[in-house]
């Protein structure tokens, strides 16, 4: 029996990806190893978001080669579409594929095992405009399912690579999304998590059917779902239609993940983001309405080319202003190919730790404030591992609907489960939880 390694790196769509390639590979018989392990084919799933992306692939290719110089060593996902060449280049490297044709990967295996001549199948993405339809039945984690619903992007940001490591927007099927989500209940998933390139996007390439209706069906079609989580969506795809299908389910978390970058109006030109600070508000207000206690997390780029102390005020009184709930946050880094990389007034790096460092404060005090309106609260948890700090407390940690991070006794047939807390003491990056009850259990017990 032949055994396969993966690696992965970058966002949850290369690891949805990557479950889905596992599958193809089990349906011939393969086993899958621990990528430190020796296996006979290695398949590294790249990232090229940024440069240091790229780096780091390169490192985990030549580790695979190093770890068996026998193996096959594949080469898929984003660096390996905008790149092929250099990817080809490393040596040791013999089948590359980009973020298509994924499901030829067995054959190009069985191709290289008879030829032994290297495989480049990267085709050029910008043509693709079909979703390249690839079914994960369940996954190696059990505990929070992907469900990966679009392809692509076509907004060209000014600092992004992406679309053309991914192509333009191409969204899959209403029918194969649903049947896919109930795959997912029937394999025993309480929680499914919508994502994709540009996930809220859905839609946009099809004729009479919209990301509001795919929520809306999944809503009603889907026998068993408990939760569903939207894993990013722009403020301009949050339309009335949106709040309605997120306002009317019961099903739909109360977490939003609605990437800012900046919130300075000059800085977002720059950045080419479709959207104006009052826009953004007028729809953040608009889902705390329909959605009392909802958590707003988002995505801060500072240091933006041009970005003077000002604009990173207007972006420091924004998050502020607004009580997000978390934020990630990122200093500008350029990456080649990028208009951005090309722009004049490029930050210096201390200015922009710094400014990093103030935004992080600010996101750390928020999230306590968020968090502390919920002590007392009873909220329902899925348990997802021991509490790595202190992995003998007998702590499990868990997400609630509201994206706050539990940590409460429980014990590890309670993981995958919803499990009723109440949150006894509010803090970050961890709350402190007391176990209630199992859903579905009838007996009540306290810790």
């Amino acid at each position: 029996m032949s055994s396969v390694a993966f690696y992965t790196l970058g966002c949850k769509v290369n690891h949805y990806e990557t479950e889905a390639i596992w599958q193809l590979f089990l349906k011939e018989g393969y086993e899958r190893v621990d990528f430190e392990k020796r296996a006979d084919v290695y398949v590294i799933n790249t990232c090229t978001v940024t440069n240091t992306g790229d780096k780091k692939s390169r490192q985990m290719i030549r580790r695979a080669v190093r770890k068996n110089p026998d193996a096959i060593v594949c080469v898929t996902g984003c660096y390996a579409q905008t790149s092929s060449a250099e990817v080809m280049d490393i040596p040791g490297v013999d089948i590359v594929v980009g973020t298509q044709d994924r499901v030829k990967l067995l054959e190009y295996i069985e191709q290289f095992r008879k030829e032994r001549e290297p495989i480049n199948g990267v085709g050029n993405i910008m043509k693709t405009r079909v979703y390249e339809e690839l079914d994960v039945p369940s996954f190696t984690d059990r505990t929070r399912a992907s469900l990966k619903i679009q392809e692509g992007c076509n907004n060209f940001c000014t600092f992004c690579i992406i679309p053309w490591a991914r192509g333009l927007l191409r969204s899959r099927e209403p029918g194969a999304v649903i049947k896919q989500a109930q795959q997912l209940v029937n394999a025993g998933y309480k929680e499914i998590v919508l994502t994709g390139i540009h996930t809220a996007g859905y839609g946009e390439d099809m004729k009479d059917y919209n990301f509001a209706q795919l929520l809306r069906d999944l809503d009603e079609k889907v026998i068993g779902l408990k939760r569903l989580r939207i894993s990013s969506i722009e403020a301009s795809q949050v339309t009335e239609d949106v709040i309605e299908a997120i306002d009317s389910s019961d099903k739909i978390v109360r977490h939003l993940h609605i990437p800012l970058q900046s919130g300075s109006d000059t800085v977002l030109k720059r950045m080419r983001r479709k959207y104006t600070m009052d826009m953004f508000a007028d729809r953040l207000n608009k889902l705390k309405k329909a959605l009392p206690g909802l958590a707003v997390t988002s995505d801060v780029i500072v240091g933006f080319p041009g970005e003077t102390e000002e604009e990173f005020m207007e972006t420091y009184n924004f998050v502020k202003e607004h009580k997000f709930s978390e934020l990630h946050v990122f200093p500008y880094s350029k990456r080649t190919g990028t208009p951005a990389a090309r722009m004049d007034n490029q930050i210096p790096e201390e200015i922009k730790n710094d400014r990093v460092h103030r935004l992080i404060a600010l996101s750390d005090q928020l999230a306590k404030e968020y968090a502390s309106q919920f002590e007392g609260d009873v909220l329902e948890i899925i348990p997802e591992e021991p509490f790595k700090e202190d992995p003998d407390s007998g702590l499990y940690v868990g997400y609630s609907d509201n994206y706050l991070r539990i940590k409460v006794p429980a014990t590890e047939d309670m993981v995958g489960k919803l499990v009723k807390v109440k949150l006894i003491k509010a803090g970050y990056p961890y709350n402190e939880g007391q176990f209630v009850r199992v859903l579905g259990d009838h007996v009540s017990m306290t810790s």
